[in-house]
């Protein structure tokens, strides 16, 4: 049986569903990434989490995010 990681990040600047869409398409589209749930939080940080059967970078969450036009938050920012 394949293992699951979860992954939980923020986003910072998502203020609709329709931003919601577009962080959860950039990221599916990772390889490994099983699914992907957004709690959006507006005008603030949005919390992201991914369920991946591999372990996904830093670099590679950044720029899914990036590319649908929002900004990683620093990590520690959920808190």
């Amino acid at each position: 049986m394949s293992q699951t990681l979860t992954t939980t990040f923020g986003v910072d600047g998502m203020t609709c569903g329709n931003c919601v869409k577009h962080v959860t398409t950039e990221l599916t589209a990772l390889p490994g990434v099983k699914d992907v749930a957004v709690e959006l939080v507006t005008g603030g940080t949005s919390q992201v989490t991914v369920v991946s059967d591999a372990p996904l970078s830093d670099d590679a969450i950044r720029e899914a995010v990036d590319e649908a036009g929002y900004v990683l938050a620093p990590k520690g920012s959920l808190l």
